[in-house]
């Protein structure tokens, strides 16, 4: 869970630099990174990254931070770059 949030913490610094959508990137990296901590880790080490049943989380987290980077990558960087 710890590394969870300070990966979410980073991408907090990216959007409070106006760097939102590289910190979208890092936020549904986060989400993703927590979806497979959830598969390889037993239940009683995840902490609150355990919500429901484990197939549940991991689908749900999977598909929102798939989501995520997908849109953040998808959207144009209104010509920075």
């Amino acid at each position: 869970m710890v590394v969870v949030v300070a990966v979410v913490t980073l991408a907090v610094v990216f959007i409070l630099s106006e760097r939102w959508r590289r910190g979208a990137l890092v936020f549904g990296s986060a989400t993703l990174l927590g979806a497979a901590f959830r598969l390889c880790l037993p239940t009683d080490r995840v902490g609150l990254l355990a919500v429901r049943g484990r197939w549940f989380d991991v689908g749900a987290m999977t598909a929102v931070g798939a989501a995520i980077v997908l849109l953040a990558a998808s959207i144009d960087p209104l010509g920075t770059g």
